[in-house]
């Protein structure tokens, strides 16, 4: 058998890909995209676009092997509202439906589809585990609460998918939204809050969301949904002003009034001049934390990153494009989840 990670060029896929072929196994990448990677050596790549489903109906996938789906558009670069559900729904939905189809009709069975926790949307109770209410705020969350759908639907007719809902996932290769706070740093800018800054923020390493992907294939796909984030994340103000302190910037945190700056927030979205997304402005002052206990007693998992180190090493990365004039717009491009 072999492993077929679709989006497996991508930020999370890379990762898998490498872990995989450096444990022995057969890996083949479909992507739309190849970078130059060292584990290209070991790992097999087919040029894929699995928004075509005869791009995708040309991957082979034998009745045995292992599919994962990686492919995913983020919600790095912002984008306006009139442009977000042809951003989202074709890679992340029509995408995901594409190879869900091709995996059955090639006569494989197992899966591991990766979506996102901003299908919760607002908080009803916290911590949120996979029970919480699905009510996404987006087209983004919505594009990967329809492809849970569409999973649920493939599930019913033999098929076992194991969907994982990381938090924000942090590492190596992506800067995303964080670009912004990182250069509000660098200038010894104030950095504003949304929000007194007493809530968690959490998020979760890129390794261990490859990892626990490998482990949902070792643990034989459980049909089932698992959260995915940091043990014990700190208040937004301490995680920033670590921050701030270990880059010895002079940047101040600034608390502000949620409402007013939502409000704000919402009119410059209508505008056409976001600034950010909705989905994230919208719970930016709430207590999002993660339940991860599931992924911890079937996986027999635990996040092997604290929010501070992975948020203190994101912006080190950052100063290295810096100071080598690297391109860190193209840092935050990579689309795959």
């Amino acid at each position: 058998m072999k492993h077929v990670i679709f989006g497996g060029d991508g930020f999370v896929g890379r990762y898998l890909a490498k872990d995989l072929a450096e444990r022995g196994e057969e890996v083949l990448v479909a992507d739309i995209a190849t970078s130059d990677l060292p584990h290209y050596g070991d790992v097999g790549h087919i040029h894929c676009d699995v928004t075509n489903s005869a791009s995708v109906a040309g991957v082979p996938i034998g009745a045995d092997d292992m599919v994962y789906n990686m492919s995913a558009m983020m919600l790095s670069p912002i984008q306006k509202r009139i442009d977000r559900y042809p951003f989202f729904y074709p890679v992340n939905t029509f995408g995901a439906a594409n190879i869900m189809a091709h995996t059955a009709a090639s006569g494989a069975s197992k899966m591991v589809q990766y979506t996102t926790d901003m299908v919760y949307g607002k908080t009803v109770r916290t911590p949120q585990d996979e029970d919480h209410p699905i009510a996404p705020l987006g087209h983004y969350g919505g594009s990967k609460a329809d492809t849970e759908t569409i999973a649920d639907d493939w599930r019913m007719r033999g098929m076992k998918i194991t969907i994982v809902r990381p938090r924000l996932i942090i590492g190596p290769g992506r800067l995303g939204i964080l670009g912004k706070l990182f250069r509000l740093i660098d200038m010894n800018l104030p950095v504003p809050m949304i929000g007194s800054g007493r809530n968690p923020y959490q998020f979760i390493s890129v390794y261990d969301c490859a990892e626990v992907a490998r482990l949902a294939w070792e643990k034989g796909v459980p049909n089932k949904a698992y959260n995915l984030g940091s043990d014990n994340p700190p208040p937004v103000r301490k995680l920033l002003g670590d921050l701030i302190r270990s880059a010895g910037s002079k940047s101040i945190l600034v608390p502000t009034p949620a409402f007013a700056v939502k409000w704000t927030l919402a009119g410059l979205d209508r505008l056409n001049m976001p600034l950010m997304d909705p989905e994230q402005y919208l719970i930016a002052d709430e207590y999002c934390v993660r339940d991860t206990t599931a992924a911890k007693r079937d996986f027999g998992w635990t996040p092997k990153h604290r929010d501070e180190d992975m948020l203190v090493a994101a912006y080190a990365e950052y100063r290295r494009g810096r100071d080598d004039k690297a391109d860190t717009n193209a840092m935050a491009a990579v689309p795959a989840e």
